[in-house]
């Protein structure tokens, strides 16, 4: 688990291409102070588990799934990303909580600044947007921000002085595309209901008028 709070932006310094898959090497400095191979890394975002670790880096492997969800099939050695340890249960929860499972992409359809602050505008599909909703928590490229504004088609963000500084948001382009984590809360009281929903239809489905016979009220 994280929490959205990036804690510092990595530089890739190498890629390495397999069929539909890659493994990353990514060059830091904090990070680097306690990670172990086998930690959790959210990179961009997206939980990725460190292979290897040298004194100033780290290698992950991506699968294809992740690449295929992801923007980390666009990126070059030299780009820059957003980078957070794990969260340790006597951490404070600074943002909210996100698994680093990313459930889709959305492309920056607009930007403009507001005195201190930078508006940004992700256009996403219905299925990621159903579960945005206007002042709850949502994790871009790993980043916990809080929604202003959402419709069928795009949602809003605003960005402080301070996360366009220690986050990779500040520098982003109309036309880039970004991951997207939305609260998992949502996703889960949708389940749960859903699962209620089906249960009470199988119930109505079986009390037809030969089980309420065989069972004496009729």
């Amino acid at each position: 688990m994280f929490t959205g709070i990036v804690e510092e932006i990595g530089i890739i310094d190498g890629i390495k291409f397999g069929s539909t898959s890659v493994k990353l090497s990514i060059k830091c400095q904090k990070i680097m102070e306690d990670v172990k191979i086998g930690d959790s890394i959210a990179v961009n975002g997206i939980c990725l588990t460190v292979t290897s670790r040298s004194f100033e880096s780290f290698t992950a492997d991506v699968m294809p799934e992740t690449m295929r969800k992801t923007n980390l099939g666009s990126l070059k050695i030299g780009d820059k990303i957003n980078i957070e340890r794990a969260l340790r249960l006597c951490d404070r929860l600074g943002g909210h909580i996100v698994s680093g499972h990313i459930d889709g992409t959305g492309v920056i359809s607009g930007r403009e600044e507001e005195d201190n602050a930078i508006w940004l505008e992700i256009c996403a599909t219905e299925d990621i947007l159903r579960y945005v909703v206007v002042k709850g928590s949502v994790a871009l490229d790993g980043t916990s921000l809080t929604v202003v504004y959402v419709d069928h088609k795009c949602f809003r963000v605003s960005l402080i002085p301070h996360t366009t500084r220690v986050t990779t948001l500040g520098s982003r382009k109309i036309g880039d595309r970004i991951n997207i984590e939305c609260d998992m809360l949502g996703k889960y009281v949708e389940k749960l209901l859903v699962a209620d929903f089906k249960s009470e239809k199988d119930t109505q489905k079986d009390l037809t008028l030969d089980f309420l016979r065989e069972n004496g009220f009729v």
